[in-house]
């Protein structure tokens, strides 16, 4: 441990390990940036302003950046100013501010997925595998020059919750590596070439329908880049709005049917999809209602037509 002032930005699980692994390490951090806790029970993401609580952390959520709210940051004098998973650009009055530079935790291998809800994206594209990478910030979004990276694996059912836990413990094992070379001023820098990535924006409720046509494994991808605890993916074809949580790919062809084609095999659900493959809905959930198996589902809707 040493003297260096350090003060964060953070938000979700990442932002929440990363802030308590600083923590346990007894770092001096002289206050915290968030956002308002959502409401409702559920405790995800983890709340960063009752940890800076159970700390003495001085702790402020949901700042816009007025003039007295940037002089309040400039009296904190911090030496490192850390992005956590913050959902924000930093203005360059704030990137100024600490002697040994402003990082931020990406989750993703820069300079691929730039941008927002980066292990989301890499789910839903059908990657293998993603990361975290530290780097140094730069007015541009996810730009500056690489300290390290950590990568990790996506497996062909992994949901993007799943995959992200991975990477927010790649994040806490890169902070812990390079913190004190961070503190000396001695961490290494290597600059990206952006032609090599691409930036991907947010990611909104909406985004989650589900279009039949598409090939059976970039479905599957979609339900499990967007499956709990992110808002879902979702289709009209069991009547009125319902989301698909869990799917699977049986590897099975379809003969004489058409993109959205139900086809019930005992307790099974089965959809056909525009590579005529089916793709096999496990849970599924209409609005409103509780969620269900395929069997229940099944079972009810046998049960009705009777």
């Amino acid at each position: 441990m040493s003297d260096e002032r350090i003060l964060v930005f953070g938000f979700s699980d990442l932002g929440y390990r990363c802030l308590e692994h600083l923590i346990g390490r007894g770092e001096k951090v002289v206050g915290c940036y968030t956002y308002s806790d959502p409401p409702g029970p559920g405790g995800w993401p983890p709340s960063l302003s009752s940890l800076c609580a159970s700390h003495g952390i001085p702790c402020w959520t949901d700042v816009r950046w007025t003039a007295e709210e940037l002089f309040h940051a400039r009296t904190l004098a911090p030496d490192i100013v850390f992005s956590f998973y913050y959902r924000e650009l930093l203005p360059r009055e704030v990137l100024a501010l600490p002697r040994l530079g402003a990082f931020n935790m990406h989750g993703a291998l820069l300079p691929k997925y730039r941008g927002r809800a980066p292990v989301n994206w890499a789910v839903l594209e059908g990657e293998k595998e993603t990361g975290a990478t530290l780097h140094q910030m730069v007015e541009k979004a996810d730009a500056g020059p690489i300290v390290d990276q950590e990568k990790v694996p996506i497996g062909p059912d992994d949901t993007a919750f799943e995959v992200q836990k991975r990477v927010t413990e790649a994040a806490v094992r890169i902070l812990d590596r390079q913190l004190d070379a961070l503190k000396r001023g001695a961490a290494p820098r290597r600059p990206q070439n952006l032609e090599d990535g691409f930036y991907r924006g947010r990611r909104r409720p909406e985004d989650g329908l589900i279009d039949w046509n598409r090939p059976s494994g970039r479905v599957h991808d979609l339900v499990r880049a967007v499956t709990h605890p992110y808002p879902g993916a979702y289709t009209d074809l069991f009547g009125g709005k319902t989301f698909v949580w869990r799917t699977r790919l049986p590897g099975l062809s379809v003969h004489d049917a058409y993109p959205g084609q139900i086809n019930v095999e005992g307790p099974r659900l089965l959809v056909c999809c525009g590579d005529d493959r089916y793709i096999e809905i496990l849970v599924l959930q209409r609005e409103g209602k509780p969620e269900m198996t395929a069997a229940q589902w099944v079972a009810r809707m046998q049960q009705e037509n009777r």
